[in-house]
């Protein structure tokens, strides 16, 4: 299998790819039953044809998750929180994803998702859309870095040893942690656009994995991507290290749309930022690979705007 790679130029480069019967109307007791069985099992919804609308007449919740990781992975991870999600608020949770950032970002624009996780940069374009309620917590902690890592063995052990070299980033140009925070650092060492070859993975697991394979001199992504399971079971993580790291910004949001009614968004903020404090919630974080969720408002992302904006100085963002 191969991972499409865009060149600086428009290029189309190619990189190893080292990633990894319906059911009729039941009672609504019923259903509960087995939305709760699939959800403690960690079971796909898409792979269950079992009705997930709780009441009658009420439509459901499409909930966006962006494409950080694969897509089939990315279904098995969050739907036992949309099925958790379902279960409380009384309606469907759908979940769905994308292929990759440009599909996903054509659903946010055109405001098909009720409740959207994404990354910041995709926040403060939709800030117009969407209103932020939470951040991720992972690995213990709500806020992350963007990052620069090379192999141990390359011999670079300074950013402005990447002139002229070729750096692998995660996603594509909207990638905050995998693009955008890492071109900041190369910026802040004097590297421009043109001063380095520029590549793209499928997403940001497969940058640092194309490192590993040494298909790239760098890769860019966040600072706790080497620890994330995806990563760790298809490379050597102790082959590579951060060259650099950018101040920590506030994690990756969870947004509702700004028409949801006040009362809705806030019973799912509350459903989020309290899932760690019982047995179930804690148990549908670890299928997430999350350890928790923290409130977020707007202004926790103006820091994420003063970068972006460093990194490109034409795009207007809204607020």
């Amino acid at each position: 299998m191969s991972t499409v790679m865009k060149g600086a130029g428009g290029a189309r480069q190619t990189l190893a790819d080292t990633s990894a019967c319906g059911m009729g109307a039941r009672p609504a007791g019923r259903r509960r039953i087995l939305l709760g069985l699939l959800a403690g099992l960690g079971l796909s919804l898409a792979e269950r044809s079992i009705p997930a609308a709780l009441a009658a007449g009420e439509p459901p919740l499409v909930m966006g998750i962006f494409p950080r990781r694969q897509a089939t992975l990315t279904t098995e991870l969050y739907a036992p929180l949309a099925a958790y999600l379902g279960r409380q608020l009384g309606r469907e949770v759908r979940l769905v994803t994308a292929k990759d950032f440009d599909a996903f970002w054509d659903g946010v624009e055109q405001r098909r998702f009720d409740i959207v996780h994404y990354n910041q940069f995709h926040y403060v374009r939709s800030a117009d859309k969407y209103r932020v309620i939470a951040h991720n917590e992972e690995f213990g902690t709500g806020t992350v870095a963007g990052a620069l890592y090379v192999r141990k063995d390359s011999g670079i052990n300074a950013i402005a040893q990447l002139r002229g070299r070729r750096i692998v980033f995660g996603g594509g140009t909207d990638a905050m942690m995998s693009y955008i925070l890492p071109s900041y650092l190369l910026l802040e060492a004097g590297l421009k656009p043109g001063d380095y070859e520029t590549v793209f993975s499928k997403n940001p697991p497969n940058a640092l994995i194309a490192l590993y394979h040494g298909q790239a001199d760098a890769s860019g992504a966040g600072d706790i991507l080497i620890d994330l399971p995806v990563v760790r079971d298809a490379m050597d993580s102790g082959t590579v290290t951060h060259l650099g790291m950018t101040e920590r910004v506030l994690h990756l949001p969870w947004a509702v749309r700004k028409d949801m009614p006040q009362a809705l968004a806030m019973r799912i903020q509350a459903l989020l930022v309290g899932l760690s404090a019982h047995a179930e919630g804690r148990a549908i974080l670890a299928r997430a690979e999350m350890t928790g969720f923290g409130p977020a408002r707007d202004a926790d992302y103006d820091p994420h705007r003063r970068i972006i904006r460093k990194v490109m100085p034409t795009l207007d963002l809204p607020r």
